[in-house]
């Protein structure tokens, strides 16, 4: 039988809750499960240490792509059948990334890879939709909380598998979790079916029009891109701090990589705070938290104790103003208005999924440049121009869409 459409007015029940947060996390690891393991693809597919990076960019922009082109359809389609045709891509691509005997194919993999990955960015939006106005922030919160838990966890389980039964193991156990979760995500999950106003070319137009016409959406994506390029970066590159410097194995960079997982506590708390009216403060909080994490480790470049334990402490703080920031802005702009939501998280995710594509990049580079010094340099200058521009933030008007016709009751506490 069918499940039956929820209600949005009614919350969220704790088992929903927990599977799409679970999903969430399950999917979005695939686009970092390469990130701690770019020594050994690289020298699988003899690309040279400057060139690393671009796996991580390609994956990067392949979600960029499933953001703008992909998840604003979610507006017009049923999403459950949308979120399982992503979530079967990725399960191609990953097995196609285990098998792939040259390196355009293995690229090409990684970019399709991030494409259908969008799913989770299907589901949080559809987690937004289930709940009340009152529980938004906290299902957000929490929804967030398993997605940033997939992404701080996928770095140590990869390195953990890689040192067990080799790099591609990982690609093929997660082809295999993402066909099992499909299943179940069909089986499970209440329909939302949209009543669709627009055509796809029409629905292509109005992103321009969402973006020009709120401030909202376009300060927090800034927001977020400066963090996630910092953030991108960090663990772009400190993998190879940690093998070169520090003589780590994939076991000991696992172990490094754990130490961000305390930074998803972050997500919850800040879904809390900002039901209350703190998301301007906390914000700001969090932008000088990530530009410090990164100088900390530019006062101690050797293989000290002390330079290691600057890092471990740099990860978490890193992580948590990343996480926390990313549910204000989700928060925020979900208060926009329900109609085009997926099209909302679609630009505001391909926003700030850019700066991590750029600090990605900038990672390789600035590491092959000036080492770990001018890369913890580089990555703290990002956080520190959001935190300028976020000081001009009172001077905007807040504004809701044209294109919205539901003017939430709060939303000018969020531009």
């Amino acid at each position: 039988m069918k499940p039956k459409q929820a209600a949005p007015d009614k919350p969220v029940s704790s088992w929903i809750m927990f599977l799409l947060a679970s999903a969430c996390g399950l999917i979005v690891a695939n686009l970092y499960y390469a990130q701690p393991l770019l020594g050994p693809i690289s020298a699988a597919m003899g690309l040279s240490s400057a060139a690393a990076g671009l796996i991580v960019t390609l994956t990067q922009v392949g979600y960029v792509a499933g953001l703008l082109f992909i998840v604003p359809l979610s507006d017009i389609i049923e999403n459950r059948r949308l979120a399982a045709v992503s979530l079967m891509v990725v399960a191609g691509a990953l097995l196609t990334a285990a098998f792939a005997p040259n390196t355009p194919l293995f690229l090409t993999a990684s970019l399709f890879i991030g494409l259908g990955s969008v799913a989770a960015q299907i589901l949080v939006p559809y987690a937004a939709y289930l709940s009340s106005e009152e529980q938004r922030g906290r299902v957000v919160g929490n929804v967030m909380s398993g997605l940033l838990l997939g992404i701080m966890f996928a770095r140590p389980v990869a390195s953990l598998i890689t040192s067990l039964w080799g790099w591609r193991a990982i690609f093929v156990l997660s082809a295999a979790v993402i066909i099992l979760l499909t299943v179940l995500l069909s089986r499970i999950l209440p329909e939302r079916k949209p009543s669709p106003t627009l055509t796809y070319n029409k629905l292509m137009v109005s992103l321009g029009a969402l973006l020009k016409q709120s401030p909202v959406l376009r300060r927090r994506a800034l927001y977020q891109a400066s963090l996630f390029g910092a953030f991108s970066l960090f663990w772009t590159v400190v993998p190879l701090r940690l093998a070169d410097d520090f003589g780590m194995s994939q076991q000991g960079i696992a172990l490094f990589a754990l130490a961000g997982v305390g930074g998803a506590v972050a997500a919850p708390i800040a879904g809390r705070l900002a039901d209350k009216g703190w998301t301007g403060f906390l914000t700001g909080l969090a932008m000088m938290i990530a530009a410090l994490s990164l100088l900390l480790t530019y006062v101690y470049q050797d293989n000290s104790t002390v330079a290691l334990a600057l890092l471990v402490l740099a990860a978490i703080l890193l992580d948590m103003s990343v996480s926390g920031n990313l549910v204000l802005g989700q928060r925020a702009i979900y208060s926009l208005g329900s109609e085009a939501r997926g099209r909302l998280n679609g630009l505001f995710m391909s926003i700030f999924f850019i700066g991590g594509a750029i600090g990605s990049s900038l990672g390789g580079w600035s590491y092959d440049q000036g080492g770990w010094s001018f890369t913890a340099l580089v990555g703290a200058v990002m956080p520190l121009l959001a935190f300028i521009f976020f000081l001009t933030e009172k001077q905007s008007k807040p504004g809701t869409p044209k294109l919205l016709q539901n003017r939430v009751k709060g939303t000018r506490h969020f531009n």
